[in-house]
């Protein structure tokens, strides 16, 4: 029981697999499928029914009513012989019955051709229907080249009877107006779901590009809700939460500024004192280290916490910055390589990103004797690569270094380690863009970073 119970459990999770592969991926894809399927099953249901009864019951019925004709000439030929009869019962079946009959004098069938087994849909009722009228008598069925009548050949005791019957008295046209009419209704349903799904589509696409935007970073105007009450809700939600996230980084903009003004000010009244102090006195040399420190850390904190939000995003080349930014390093002494192809554009807030990459390379520098930067795209995103052959991080600490004020070297020393912003910073710049850093192994033995942005 134990062995067919994991059977049944395999084969769930394939056939749930499977069918899930066929699922669309859209929502609009899966509306269509809704809305398709239910219509595709009932035709399909309302076809079968009908091809099976009704269909069915009218052809028969028709090929029973030819079939008594050609036995009610027969019968007639039959009780009333003479050439004279036989000419006017040829005559009420070519002029009542629409029967287009002839009589072919010593003539045989040949044996076996009413064993025939290729019959169609309307021959196979029309066979059934003569052996039932005529069962003593052989006979042979054929349509003509542009198949618009029926041969009958009836084998009378004189010659044989031919009987050529109109495909119109075996055939209703009815059952091709009911499929035409049945399928133009359901294009015509189906065309009107894809109109009304599309209209509701678009505010759901609209919604979904002003948070992407928006988490990019980027200027979104309120736009106003539509489609379905559930997607006016939701838009409108977004709006209150995107003004509520700017209220909040305007309220921290201005905090700042007047953080800045409040610490800056005892700064410079402490610098002024220090510089009365007399000369030579220890606690004056390390009193200035420790303002010295101080400053640094406000401007590192003030630098990470005002973010991005007051530079706007526009079309820049990625190429030429880099051109730009390896250039001031290598004049700083910095032993920095570039790779990257000509004419990329994408768009981004330039000074932000710049700073975001010359504290990357600027912290490598702190490491490493040469740096090695890639810049690659591809058809969805902008791929960065910055190596270098310092002693690298341990992969347990990476994540750590993301943190504010958080320092791999244990001292306290801001020309060894800086103020542990750099990471935070460049992280938060890159998030801005929308994109994702990672920290990894360099192939020149030192940390390589991993820079993802969309494009």
């Amino acid at each position: 029981m134990g062995g067919l119970t994991v059977v049944q459990e395999v084969y769930r999770q394939i056939t749930a697999g499977f069918i899930k592969n066929l699922m669309p991926r859209t929502l609009f894809g899966r509306s269509i499928l809704i809305v398709v399927l239910p219509i595709l099953l009932l035709q399909i249901l309302v076809t079968y029914i009908f091809y099976e009864r009704h269909w069915d019951d009218v052809a028969r019925r028709l090929a029973q009513g030819v079939a008594g004709d050609v036995a009610a000439v027969i019968s007639l030929r039959d009780r009333f012989p003479g050439e004279t009869a036989e000419a006017d019962i040829l005559n009420i079946a070519r002029g009542q019955m629409r029967l287009a009959v002839s009589i072919k004098e010593g003539m045989r069938l040949p044996e076996g051709s009413d064993k025939q087994q290729n019959y169609g849909f309307l021959e196979s009722h029309l066979v059934n229907a003569l052996k039932e009228s005529l069962p003593a008598r052989a006979f042979n069925i054929s349509t003509n080249k542009k198949l618009e009548s029926v041969i009958l050949l009836i084998q009378l005791p004189d010659g044989v009877l031919q009987v050529i019957v109109r495909d119109k008295r075996l055939f209703s046209t009815t059952t091709y107006i009911f499929v035409m009419w049945m399928v133009a209704i359901s294009l015509v349903l189906l065309g009107v779901a894809l109109l009304f799904l599309r209209n509701q589509m678009r505010p759901i696409r609209q919604l979904a590009t002003a948070a992407e935007q928006f988490g990019k970073g980027q200027f979104v105007d309120d736009f106003k809700p539509s489609g379905a009450q559930e997607i006016r809700s939701a838009s409108r939600a977004f709006h209150v939460m995107k003004h509520r996230i700017l209220r909040q980084i305007t309220q921290r903009t201005e905090m700042l500024a007047g953080v800045s003004h409040d610490l800056r000010t005892p700064l410079t009244r402490m610098k002024l004192q220090l510089a009365m102090m007399p000369e030579g006195d220890e606690s004056k040399t390390s009193l200035e280290g420790d303002v010295v420190d101080m400053e640094k850390m406000v401007e590192g904190y003030l630098a990470f916490a005002r973010g991005q939000e007051a530079e706007a995003v526009e079309e820049t080349d990625i190429t030429e910055l880099f051109q730009d930014t390896v250039m001031n390093a290598r004049r700083q002494g910095m032993a920095v390589s570039l790779e990257t192809p000509k004419n990329l554009y994408t768009e981004i807030r330039p000074s932000s990103f710049k700073r975001c990459i010359t504290n990357l390379l600027n912290n490598a520098a702190r490491y490493a004797t040469e740096i090695w930067i890639t810049v690659k795209a591809t058809n969805s995103e902008l791929v960065i690569l910055i190596d270098d052959d310092g002693p690298g991080i341990p992969e347990n600490r990476r994540k750590d270094v993301f943190r504010p004020f958080f320092r791999l070297d244990p001292s306290r020393n801001m020309e060894t380690g800086g103020s542990g912003l750099g990471m935070t910073i460049a992280r938060d710049v890159i998030h801005g863009h929308g994109g994702q850093i990672s920290l990894g192994d360099s192939p020149a033995g030192g940390l390589r970073i991993e820079i993802r942005l969309p494009l």
